[in-house]
């Protein structure tokens, strides 16, 4: 299924903010495979860092002159249950995947493979769901595999099945060198950081008139101190670790809100298991908000409440990069996260936020930058010069446009 893009992107949008030098270098590199097409397929064109990516990079392609296409594959609900055993297989927990699931996972790759639209000079293909239709199609132009999890510590007998699709890709995009396996070559390895798009509406600069209506919307204080964490329901999010900081945070400070944001993606079958769970371990604390699609959180929201919040929490124990850290840091709101996975690249201990290992860690250094209004300014702009160097959409095309050079010429 192609995606129809709702968003009109182009370069030049970008250089007020990255100015006209770079988006001159970017479009040199764009010169070398003009009138080229690009096609990228992953699971979902909603919900999670991977469709939010693609809705802009997508245009920007197109906009420097390289055709640019976005398939997703179309799969019935238990196959989904199946690529979440193979998410959570590869960032480390033990699972068992039947003979049956395997052939799902087969069969559906293989529909897909003569469904889409793979013919195109350059394939990119996203995360394990739709890892195996190299299996099943005509290759005759070069394809990556790009890997948005955290892969440092897979399980052995997961890993072992996707790799026997994986080893046939001509490159592996990876986020962190520490995610790339042994047996890949290192010759087709790419190490590509994702990125947040600043002019989003997710991301934009909205007014406190704006921030105010929606926070009155759903019920919330802004002159009481607001934590953040913006992450699916997921095991690997620790939602309840964030209840669990908040707590402490309130028991000491005498009053705190916590925010947990998020989006019920379709290909997260166990997302709903999360949310119960984090809803029991809240109880009936109405200071701790549930912010999801389902009550109309959009984009704008999202916005809205990082931008409001004093903190950013992200206690998750595994972590393929953390496109919320970079949202909260873009946004001036320093984080206090575990150091795993994607985040180790972007918090700087003690200058745009803080690493903790504990929940009692997390509750402490939320506290200081509370009670601390120059502290939390001070991180808060550390953040958003670090983000604007490091992760901005435009950055994220100028590496994709150099990778596909790469392979052409390959």
């Amino acid at each position: 299924m192609k995606v129809k893009l709702v968003r009109n992107r182009k370069i030049e949008d970008y250089s007020s903010i990255i100015g006209e030098e770079e988006i001159e270098k970017i479009k040199n590199v764009a010169e070398k495979i003009r009138r080229l097409k690009v096609v990228h397929v992953n699971s979902t064109s909603f919900g999670g860092g991977v469709a939010e990516i693609l809705h802009s990079l997508i245009p920007l392609f197109n906009s420097v002159g390289v055709k640019a296409v976005w398939e997703v594959m179309e799969a019935p609900e238990e196959f989904f249950h199946v690529t979440k055993k193979l998410h959570n297989g590869i960032q480390g927990m033990k699972v068992d995947l039947s003979e049956e699931e395997k052939k799902l996972y087969l069969e559906v790759n293989r529909e897909n493979a003569e469904k889409l639209d793979l013919e195109g000079d350059a394939i990119i293909i996203h995360d394990p769901q739709p890892a195996a239709i190299i299996s099943f199609a005509n290759k005759e132009s070069p394809w990556a595999w790009r890997c948005h999890i955290d892969a440092s510590t897979p399980y052995k007998p997961i890993w072992d099945f996707v790799s026997e699709f994986i080893t046939r890709y001509d490159a592996y995009i990876f986020h962190m060198e520490n995610y790339v396996k042994p047996e890949l070559s290192r010759k087709r390895v790419w190490i590509i950081k994702p990125s947040i798009d600043p002019l989003s509406d997710k991301n934009r600069e909205l007014s406190d008139t704006e921030v105010l209506r929606i926070l009155e919307r759903y019920d919330i204080d802004p002159e009481k101190p607001i934590l953040v964490q913006v992450a699916r329901f997921d095991p690997w999010k620790d939602p309840l670790g964030a209840i669990d900081v908040y707590r402490i945070v309130k028991k000491k400070l005498g009053e705190a809100q916590l925010l947990l944001v998020a989006s019920m993606a379709h290909d997260d079958p166990e997302g709903w298991i999360y949310y119960e769970k984090a809803l029991r371990h809240a109880g009936e604390d109405y200071d701790i908000h549930f912010l999801t699609n389902l009550v109309g959180v959009g984009d704008i929201e999202v916005n809205v409440f990082q931008r409001a919040a004093d903190v950013a929490l992200q206690m998750s124990t595994r972590e393929g990069f953390g496109l919320a850290v970079t949202e909260a840091l873009w946004k001036k709101t320093p984080v206090v996260a575990r150091g795993v996975g994607g985040i180790v690249s972007q918090v700087i201990d003690g200058w745009n936020g803080y690493l903790i290992n504990t929940v009692e860690e997390a509750a402490e250094r939320a506290i200081r930058l509370i009670k601390d209004k120059k502290l939390r300014e001070k991180m808060g702009e550390n953040g958003r010069e670090f983000v604007k160097r490091n992760f901005l959409i435009t950055r994220h095309l100028r590496d994709y446009l150099s990778l596909v050079s790469s392979l052409i010429q390959d």
